[in-house]
C-alpha cells in the first residue's frame, strides 16, 4: 500500500478517535442548570431594609413605613454567577446558550414571554450579557482564591448590568423614549439592585466552589 493511501487512512481514524464525547452526567447537569435558569426568572423576592429619610428632620407626617425600604428582587444574575463557579464557563456557557435557544425559538421562558421579538425588549441586553460575563468571571475563577471570588462577582455583575444599560439606551434611542424614561428604567432595573446582585453573587459563587469540588471528579 502507498504512502500516499495510508496518511488519509490515518487521518480518518484520528478524526473518529478525536470526535467529541459528551458523558451523560454532563448534559444532565447543564439541563438541571438550564432548569434552574428559567426557574429564577420568575422568583420575585420583596427585599426590605431600614433606611433614613431624607426629609427626616422637615416632615413632621413620618411613619414606621418611611423607614422602611421594599424592592423586588430577582436572583437570576446571582444564579448566572453560581452556575458559573459549579460548572466552569464552558459548561455554563453552554447553559446559557440553551436557555436563550429555548426562550428565543421554542418556549417563552423570558420574563416578558419569548421568541425573536425578544430582542426589541428593553431588558434583553441583560440576558445577553450573560455570555460574556461568563466568559470574564469564569476566566477569573481559575484558583477559587477569595480574591478570585471577589473580582468574578465584580467582573460578573458589573459586565451583566453595564451591557445591559447600554442595550437599553439603545432600544430607547430606536423606540424614541425621553430621557426621563431612561433614567427611571436604569434607577429601575440597575441602580441599588447592583448592591444585591453582588452581595448573592458572591455568596453562591463561594458556594458554588464546594460543590465544584465534589463534581470535578465526575465532569471529566
Amino acid at each position: 500500500m502507498s504512502e500516499e493511501v495510508l496518511i488519509p487512512k490515518m487521518t480518518r481514524i484520528d478524526k473518529k478517535k478525536r470526535k467529541i464525547k459528551i458523558p451523560l452526567i454532563n448534559f444532565v447537569i447543564i439541563i438541571f442548570c438550564t432548569l434552574l435558569i428559567i426557574a429564577s426568572t420568575f422568583i420575585n423576592i420583596n427585599l426590605k431594609h431600614y433606611i433614613i429619610p431624607l426629609d427626616l428632620f422637615t416632615n413632621k407626617n413620618l411613619s414606621m413605613e418611611n423607614f422602611v425600604f421594599a424592592i423586588p428582587f430577582i436572583p437570576q444574575i446571582p444564579i448566572i454567577m453560581f452556575i458559573c463557579s459549579i460548572l466552569g464557563r464552558r459548561m455554563a456557557l453552554t447553559s446559557v446558550l440553551l436557555y436563550l435557544i429555548i426562550g428565543l425559538f421554542f418556549v417563552p421562558v423570558f420574563a416578558l414571554g419569548g421568541g425573536i421579538r425578544y430582542f426589541g425588549e428593553y431588558g434583553f441586553g441583560y440576558i445577553l450579557a450573560y455570555i460574556p460575563a461568563l466568559l470574564i468571571a469564569g476566566k477569573l475563577l481559575d484558583k477559587y482564591s477569595f480574591l478570585d471570588i471577589i473580582k468574578a462577582t465584580l467582573a460578573g455583575v458589573f459586565t451583566i448590568h453595564i451591557c445591559g444599560i447600554l442595550y437599553m439606551i439603545i432600544i430607547a434611542l430606536i423606540k424614541q423614549a425621553g430621557g426621563m424614561f431612561i433614567w427611571g428604567w436604569i434607577t429601575a432595573q440597575s441602580g441599588l439592585k447592583i448592591v444585591y446582585d453582588l452581595i448573592a453573587s458572591f455568596v453562591l459563587i463561594l458556594i458554588g466552589k464546594y460543590i465544584h469540588e465534589g463534581l470535578k471528579f465526575i465532569l471529566k
